[in-house]
């Protein structure tokens, strides 16, 4: 009769021969745990009703593959936190900054100014940007007659179309253009502060607040000043 040798020649022949580094918490099953079992259980057998050898290599393809896939869970743990750290990183970085954000409103502190930038499709005549209050009204309109195709830089003093100072709040902002003789709304990006980074889950996307327009999220983000 056979007879089933334990030492390492069996995990040799198999190809798991058994590594004195190795080792495990007491609560995980490793492969040199595995082949301990299987070898008893090839021991203990009944010998009129032996284990196929195609039965035993798929035992151990089995536990192998579930072994693969628990490392590779292990691995995309390890780069979700890896990801994340990074996102924390960067998130801590953007606070203070301002972005060019593509929002209709932008925020007047007191004595303040705001910044944006319109986008012209093809070149433009009668360039034009209002400015509104929450209430709707139309408290500044700024001319800027005639541009060429692209981004248009433009600033908003704060000032009413009557010359007095408006007070600090959130004003809607648009345009408007005549481009190849029809009336266009160009896009705007509105400048604007980040007073804070609001951190998604592992491989979601971060949320900026943007000091007095509320919330954006980053890849929304047009450009970091």
């Amino acid at each position: 009769m056979t007879t089933i040798s334990t030492d390492s020649s069996l995990y040799e022949y198999l190809g798991l021969a058994k590594t004195d580094t190795e080792s495990n918490d007491g609560n995980t099953l490793a492969m040199e745990d595995f082949m301990e079992l299987m070898v008893t259980e090839l021991t203990h057998q009944d010998p009129f009703k032996p284990m196929e050898n195609s039965e035993l290599a798929s035992q151990i393809s089995q536990f192998a593959t579930v072994s693969g896939i628990e490392e590779l869970n292990n691995s995309f743990t390890g780069l979700s936190d890896d990801l994340l750290s990074g996102q924390t990183l960067q998130a801590a970085s953007l606070v203070g900054h301002q972005v060019l954000a593509p929002i209709n409103s932008g925020y007047l502190e007191d004595g303040g100014s705001v910044e944006g930038v319109i986008g012209l499709y093809n070149d433009a005549t009668d360039v034009t940007v209002q400015i509104y209050d929450s209430s709707g009204a139309l408290v500044r309109e700024i001319e800027l007659g005639t541009k060429d195709k692209g981004e248009v830089a433009f600033t908003w003093d704060g000032l009413t179309d009557d010359g007095t100072y408006a007070g600090a709040g959130t004003y809607t902002i648009s345009a408007t253009s005549t481009q190849n003789g029809e009336s266009v709304v160009p896009y705007t990006l509105i400048k604007a502060t980040v007073s804070s980074v609001t951190l998604g889950s592992s491989g979601s996307d971060m949320a900026l607040n943007l000091n007095g327009l509320g919330t954006i999220s980053f890849s929304d983000v047009a450009e970091i000043l």
